[in-house]
């Protein structure tokens, strides 16, 4: 048996952004404390979801890979918690800028950079505004206590990243998020929808998944017309996507599970997904209109 102990969390941020690093690395300590040896903080987790609002001075945020403080002090605690911590943060590099993820390992070595693939754009979520689309393909690292496919909020939405992930060897999927209210549709609750994708990436890929997501409200710096409100409900489901964990909408705090990776594994090779697979078939998956890209057109 080959027993892994994730963790994950939720927790509010605002404008003072020391306070925002101060509670994540409380969580962390937490969560290693509990004997997590992966700890999942959310999407973004050192500033508030700026995105809310299109305002290019938000761009100072940004900081470069590796050297930004905040992937330091957090590569730091890595080393002396001896944890596995995926980190999410606003990258600078050169004239661009992206929506990234990298992964300290427990011995606080930064494992490379993800850039996230799949950029929103919607009222309350104007991503496009400051990221743009990753360039680096999806990643899967090799770290102390496992292989981890990581990838990054609006990513979680396409059952191709879950897949390519999987293909690539994960043996967990973990999702940081940044999530709510929807200020273009005021009546649209969208968590059971966002836990039930995941799940069915989990149920699908039979891979485990481990989501966080942030909490409270969050009021735009330039615009106090503006603010979301963010549901939480960050989980842990197994490979079959049953929940394993779960938060609720308000709380912040650290959820954690086992997960048997070894056992895990086995159902994989009894289920024969892989083995069934017939990617010469899935030609339509390389288009943007389903069309194959060799067929005539009428």
């Amino acid at each position: 048996m080959t027993l892994l102990r994730v963790a994950t969390t939720q927790m509010p941020c605002n404008w003072n952004l020391p306070d925002n690093l101060d509670r994540a690395e409380q969580l962390v300590r937490q969560a290693a404390a509990q004997g997590a040896q992966v700890i999942l903080l959310q999407e973004l987790f050192a500033t508030p979801y700026f995105c809310i609002e299109q305002d290019h001075r938000h761009q100072a945020l940004a900081e470069p890979y590796p050297h930004g403080p905040i992937l330091q002090r957090f590569a730091a605690l890595a080393a002396e918690l001896g944890v596995v911590l995926p980190l999410s943060w606003y990258e600078r590099a050169g004239n661009a800028f992206f929506n990234s993820l990298t992964v300290a390992d427990a011995d606080g070595r930064l494992l490379g950079v993800y850039r996230k693939t799949h950029i929103p754009n919607a009222i309350g979520y104007q991503e496009k505004e400051y990221f743009s689309p990753g360039d680096t393909g999806f990643k899967v690292w090799d770290t102390a206590f496992g292989r981890l496919g990581i990838g990054i909020c609006w990513d979680q939405w396409f059952p191709e990243t879950a897949r390519c992930l999987a293909l690539m060897g994960a043996e967990v999927l973990l999702f940081p998020t940044a999530i709510g209210s929807e200020p273009g549709a005021a009546g649209l609750d969208s968590r059971d929808h966002w836990q039930t994708a995941m799940r069915g990436h989990a149920a699908a890929n039979l891979v485990p998944v481990v989501a966080a997501n942030r909490v409270g409200e969050e009021v735009a710096e330039s615009d106090s017309s503006l603010s979301m409100r963010f549901y939480g409900s960050a989980f842990i489901c197994d490979h079959k996507g049953a929940l394993l964990a779960e938060a609720d909408r308000n709380t912040t705090g650290v959820w954690i599970h086992d997960l048997d990776l070894a056992r895990m594994r086995e159902d994989r090779l009894t289920w024969g997904i892989y083995r069934d697979r017939r990617p010469e078939m899935y030609a339509p998956l390389l288009t943007l209109d389903g069309q194959h890209p060799h067929a005539a057109r009428a």
